[in-house]
């Protein structure tokens, strides 16, 4: 296969598409600065000023979610004759994530005027501990990263026949260029192109993919087994503890995510908050019918008749690549090149997402509150940009370390579920958390994960929970619940060491010097920020209505 210079040529003009909007969007990034003389420029970079517009932060916190893994895991979850469609998760827990992101977690982030997830942390337990909670978030970012780039460069080595690393890295500086730029708003108005990219280009392929001569109707294969097992696929009653984890994993675990609360934060209310999360809900649920389709198809194929030939993907251990496989062989090459744009668009709007979340944890939990507390506006700007570039070329460069990447990605998933989500949750809705049963809950959690075992990374099960599985390749695995274990394990254990701890020192069971933590006045910090936030925002809103009220007397004397 030769170089496909006409799919070249259209990705060519797609990246300087998006490099344009991005460019743009920098440009209004600036304007807005300029005008803006209540916010600073690292608000403005890292939350477009808390005022982005409704229609845009729905846009941009779909299209976080729907990334590279988004639509390939989908397809291929649906193809491969072992999962089918039962198993294809993805688009209903991330309903489930933005319904109660915006029910819940939503109102105290708006309401406190938070710039990152890690916010809440630092001011109650302190800089030393909140920075070990930041490491476990930091790398979850940049291993979504390499992530994504390896979704696009084994799409483009597919369709392109463009060499790997090529694509990773021309994919990876545009990225980094626009998100250099204008921040926020580069990322939020690139990632409406995007978006609207990859709804396009995937419902122009499937229709070409479903008519295909050598497919066979999908409701045919649904439930009944033709060229492979039914694509619908089944959940034995002794599989349901694992699906129960892997759902709970992509649900909660995506509240544990700092670029979930850039958007949340970059909202002008909380009620628009709430109104791009459901928005949301709903454009993903959309997004992932493409992707089934897909899978569909490629599950009801002869591949021995297409130009793929036999053995099939699945027997080639290829069905991780799927769709590129099925938009190649199956649709015109005019078509998959169009293809080809929409998973580009999806993993470019991921990757930015994730390369501004690390470096707003970075530039301010770690740079400006610790280690330069009286840094400047223009530093702060410096520190940034350097953070998304030093993020970009990490996540890059693992992208080269193929088994590795896996390895680094599920430390990342397991962290954010297992570790971050009950530690957000005490921290934002339980006032007797404290730094005692943060540490407890943090340790504990890792230890027993660690314990539990992964067979991906051959590391062998120490707790054989319930209905522990040993195959026929030898390879164990738990069909329990356990990561969920793990999360609310660490939950109580959190609870009960704050409660135990409290009751310790405000009591004077233990002198006040034994406190490392210092409860109390950690406590006291907290109303006492708490108080000011509240005071802020009364004085916010009624100048913001005496400002309306003065607009009206101007409008109606003229």
């Amino acid at each position: 296969m030769s170089l496909n210079v006409p799919g070249l040529i259209v990705m060519a003009i797609f990246y300087l598409l998006i490099l344009g909007t991005g460019i743009w969007a920098s440009m209004r990034s600036k304007k807005v600065e300029r005008k803006c003389t209540g916010s600073d420029g690292m608000e403005i970079t890292l939350l477009a000023g808390r005022n982005i517009n409704l229609l845009v932060g729905i846009f941009t916190l779909t299209a976080t979610w729907v990334g590279g893994g988004f639509i390939l895991g989908i397809a291929e979850a649906v193809y491969n004759p072992t999962l089918g469609l039962v198993w294809a998760l993805m688009p209903v827990p991330y309903v489930l994530t933005f319904f109660l992101g915006g029910f819940f977690f939503a109102k105290p982030m708006r309401e406190n005027k938070y710039v990152t997830m890690m916010d809440p942390f630092q001011i109650k337990y302190g800089n030393v501990l909140s920075s070990l909670l930041i490491f476990p978030a930091l790398i979850a970012d940049v291993l979504w990263v390499a992530r994504t780039l390896v979704s696009l460069g084994g799409t483009m080595s597919v369709i392109l026949d463009l060499p790997y690393v090529y694509s990773i890295c021309i994919s990876s500086v545009v990225a980094i260029i626009y998100t250099l730029l204008g921040g926020l708003y580069s990322v939020a108005y690139t990632d409406v192109i995007q978006l609207i990219l990859i709804f396009l280009s995937l419902w122009i392929c499937v229709p070409f993919m479903m008519t295909n001569p050598n497919s066979m109707d999908i409701t045919l294969t649904a439930f009944n087994e033709t060229f492979q097992a039914p694509w619908v696929g089944k959940l034995e009653l002794r599989d349901a503890g694992k699906w129960i984890d892997d759902f709970m994993v992509l649900a909660l675990g995506g509240l544990a995510y700092q670029a979930f609360y850039q958007r949340i934060l970059s909202a002008s209310s909380y009620t628009q908050a709430q109104v791009t999360c459901f928005a949301s809900s709903a454009f993903c649920l959309v997004l992932g019918i493409p992707s089934v389709l897909v899978g569909a198809v490629a599950a009801s194929t002869d591949w021995n008749l297409t130009g793929y030939g036999s053995p099939t993907p699945y027997e080639r251990g290829q069905a991780g690549s799927i769709l590129p496989i099925a938009l190649q062989y199956l649709t015109p090459s005019y078509v998959s090149i169009i293809g080809i744009g929409a998973v580009a668009a999806a993993v470019m709007s991921s990757m930015d997402s994730a390369l501004l979340s690390s470096a707003s944890m970075f530039s301010s939990n770690i740079y400006k509150n610790i280690i330069r507390k009286q840094a400047s506006d223009r530093e702060m700007q410096c520190v940034i940009r350097t953070s998304v570039v030093v993020c970009g070329l990490a996540g890059t460069a693992l992208t080269f370390l193929d088994n590795s990447v896996l390895v680094f990605w599920l430390v990342g998933v397991d962290m954010s579920y297992t570790i971050m989500f009950p530690q957000l949750v005490c921290v934002l809705f339980f006032k007797v958390s404290n730094g005692y049963g943060a540490s407890v809950g943090y340790l504990l959690a890792l230890v027993l994960r660690i314990l539990s075992g992964e067979p991906l990374i051959n590391l062998p099960p120490v707790i054989h929970f319930p209905g522990f599985r040993k195959d026929a390749e030898g390879v164990m695995t738990q069909f329990f619940p356990f990561r969920t274990t793990i999360m609310l394990t660490s939950l109580c254990s959190i609870l009960i060491t704050s409660c135990v701890t409290s009751v310790i020192f405000n009591k004077g069971l233990l002198s006040e010097r034994w406190d490392v933590f210092q409860i109390k006045r950690s406590q006291a910090k907290v109303t006492a920020l708490t108080k000011l936030k509240k005071e802020e925002s009364k004085k916010d809103y009624v100048e913001a209505k005496e400002a309306v009220v003065n607009k009206q007397l101007l409008d109606t004397s003229c």
